[in-house]
């Protein structure tokens, strides 16, 4: 594995460790009591202390350091996790978020942390003045004793001893220390291990090797060896690992070890049962050893998604091949024909829904990294917020899982900033002081919902109406006909905001029509409804995946066209003396609704010649609440389509959004529905 292969698996682990830092930090400050949490942050702490002091990333490891001796004190009960506290622990891991961000930019992980480091110093000054001086006193003998060996074994042990004993061998007890500024002490103890074993059998280790392993040790441990080597040559050979301040090899009297285990042996039957059956020497070697446990094999398996990309191209180009088959199969009516290219058909499905899912991932992706931004956000404007996740499992396509999470931050910001009134105006309304703010997932048939709703004050309709007449965004006229739906989605004009002043956190002139355009490019919709004094709920439906779509094929001329099934509501045929015209447009009393017509052929400027038909070919189709009646000169029928871009050249052409290859070779052009409404 290249240096940079390491470099992208230490990014992904760091990023991971780090979330479930900050998730579990959050869990922290509401459950102070609960020490268990600060073990889990202790974890993911660690690790990553581990990574970065590995990859020489001494900032990383050492802030982590630091952070690790706070997270020690309150775990020991010696601080507690008050919100001032936390906030420094948070400042930390901001910093240590900032510094993987730069390894992934490809820097060097150098940040200056030393003003983070004080703070964290400062927190664990505290300590001093709580920890009684018999506590420091038996901290210091655990760290430096080096004065005594004291090991006990039980009967086989001995037995393993006595035996190696008569084939020649010397048992050795070896008691090692570290030293106090060793980041890595699993790895030191794992490398002593390696350097033994060359030389022996290790028979015995105190503390046990899974303690060693998760480093439940304070400096010191102890290791008992069978060798043909002499004690200095073991020494020496343990002294040229680094980090090691001394080493203490004294041989193994049996003899002794042998009268007292007896002893011991009866208290401890009294006293308890012993369960622990007697293993073979190979096998008690084995579980000695650090690091060679048997471990379950991995369920997972990381794949760059660049690699997924590829596979996603080639089955796309199978999808093309597989219509051009199905076509012929049909044209050619041979049934062995038919039946391969039915079972081929049928396996390519499952394979296309395989790899999809492949890409799917759960939001949770994007979701995690708010509840930290909310408690930050609610502390700098003075509120009390509560962000209730719901549904972070559901899955989207990670193309679209990246381009979301932007202006999820600002519809976020946005009903904290504007939606949640401060503690005492809510106070005043007879409303809690805390507000809620709920940001829900589901699926519903082909697309997702992501929705963010407030409890605060809501849309202010009049406000709104009034803002739009002066930008000109809408005339008195317009205004008559539309619903308050309609009024509310009004903010999402562009350059239009309702905020009395601007502030840091949102209305900086980049109004909510960005969010808007960037959920359309992905095929979504954003509604907004609201009520005065209740809270408002934004809405955005997004498509499951971007790549290959269920469209409806229609012809205008000899030109066909694709319409993706997602925006359509039904297709109908209409019979010519039903149009009518209103406003220079032709519109059709559809349902008893008034459905505004839009011919194809005018639209694309295709050459037609006069047809006698009495009928119209009508492909229904909505954005949000707006609907259209696209007239076509036949529907040909649903099929599975792969989306392809038309490329630099043609990145502007009106309402077309791609285009695809069809089974007989032709290209149809993928229309976008959303553009022909507006």
């Amino acid at each position: 594995m290249s240096q940079s292969e390491y470099i992208e698996v230490f990014i992904d682990e760091s990023q991971e460790h780090l979330q479930a830092v900050n998730d579990n930090l959050l869990q922290l400050e509401k459950e102070p009591g609960d020490l268990s949490i600060v073990g889990e942050i202790f974890r993911s702490a660690h690790t990553l202390k581990g990574m970065g002091a590995t990859m020489g990333f001494e900032d990383l490891a050492h802030l982590t350091h630091h952070m690790e001796s706070v997270l020690e004190l309150i775990r020991n009960e010696q601080l507690e996790a008050t919100s001032d506290v936390m906030d420094v622990v948070f400042e930390a891991v901001d910093d240590l978020e900032e510094i993987v961000v730069d390894i992934s930019n490809g820097g060097d992980g150098t940040r200056d942390i030393q003003e983070v480091t004080n703070h964290l110093e400062a927190l664990q000054g505290i300590e001093s003045t709580k920890t009684t001086g018999e506590e420091a006193a038996m901290a210091e003998a655990l760290a430096g004793d080096t004065s005594m060996i004291n090991e006990n074994y039980d009967e086989y042990e001995l037995t393993v001893l006595a035996q190696s004993k008569e084939q020649g061998y010397q048992a050795y007890q070896i008691q090692v220390s570290l030293d106090e500024k060793t980041m890595l002490k699993a790895a030191r103890v794992y490398m002593v291990f390696e350097v033994l074993e060359q030389v022996g059998d290790i028979i015995k280790s105190t503390p046990p090797a899974e303690e060693l392993e998760e480093e439940k040790f304070v400096f010191t441990f102890i290791i008992t060896l069978i060798s043909a080597s002499e004690a200095e040559e073991i020494k020496q050979r343990i002294l040229k690992v680094s980090e090691i301040t001394s080493v203490e090899v004294e041989p193994v009297h049996i003899e002794t070890y042998k009268q007292q285990s007896l002893k011991e042996e009866e208290t401890k039957n009294k006293n308890q049962l012993d369960t622990t059956p007697p293993a073979n020497k190979k096998t008690d070697k084995a579980e000695s050893s650090p690091g060679k446990k048997g471990t379950e094999l991995n369920k997972t398996i990381r794949v760059n998604i660049d690699r997924l990309d590829v596979l996603m191209n080639l089955f796309e180009e199978l999808v093309i091949d597989r219509g051009r088959l199905e076509q012929i199969s049909s044209e050619l009516a041979n049934s062995e024909l038919n039946e391969t290219v039915e079972r081929m058909s049928r396996i390519s499905g499952d394979l296309q829904e395989i790899i999809l899912n492949m890409r799917m991932m759960p939001v949770d992706q994007v979701f995690n990294r708010f509840p930290r931004m909310v408690r930050s956000l609610s502390k700098e404007l003075g509120k009390k917020v509560n962000l209730e996740i719901i549904g972070a499992e559901t899955e989207l396509d990670r193309t679209i899982i990246d381009e979301i999470g932007d202006p999820l931050v600002h519809l976020l910001r946005n009903s904290i900033d504007h939606g949640i009134e401060n503690p005492e105006v809510r106070k005043e309304a007879g409303k809690p002081e805390e507000g809620t703010v709920e940001l829900r997932a589901y699926h519903s048939g082909n697309h997702v919902f992501i929705e963010i709703e407030d409890d605060g004050a809501g849309i202010n309709k009049e406000k709104v109406i009034g803002k739009a007449l002066e930008k000109e965004v809408i005339t008195e006229e317009d205004l008559e006909k539309m619903t308050d739906k309609q009024i509310y989605g009004l903010l999402f004009a562009s350059g239009f905001s309702t905020a009395e002043e601007v502030t840091d956190i949102s209305g900086r002139g980049v109004g909510l029509d960005v969010v808007r355009s960037t959920f359309e490019s992905l095929g979504g919709v954003v509604t907004v409804d609201s009520h005065l004094g209740k809270g408002s709920l934004f809405s955005i439906q997004l498509p499951l995946t971007l790549s290959i779509i269920d469209v409806m094929l229609v012809e205008v001329a000899k030109e066909k066209y694709a319409i993706p099934l997602t925006a359509i509501v039904e297709t109908a045929i209409v019979n010519k003396n039903e149009v009518y015209s209103a406003h220079n447009q032709k519109v059709i009393d559809f349902r008893g609704k008034v459905v505004p017509l839009v011919f194809f052929d005018e639209i694309f400027q295709v050459p037609t010649e006069e047809k006698d038909n009495e009928y119209y070919s009508l492909v229904i189709v909505n954005k949000g609440e707006k609907v259209a009646g696209l007239v076509v000169d036949s529907l040909i029928g649903q099929h599975d389509i792969v989306l392809k871009s038309l490329g630099n050249h043609l990145n502007n052409v009106f309402a077309i959004s791609g285009a695809t290859i069809l089974g007989d070779g032709q290209v149809a052009l993928i229309v976008d529905t959303n553009a022909l409404i507006k």
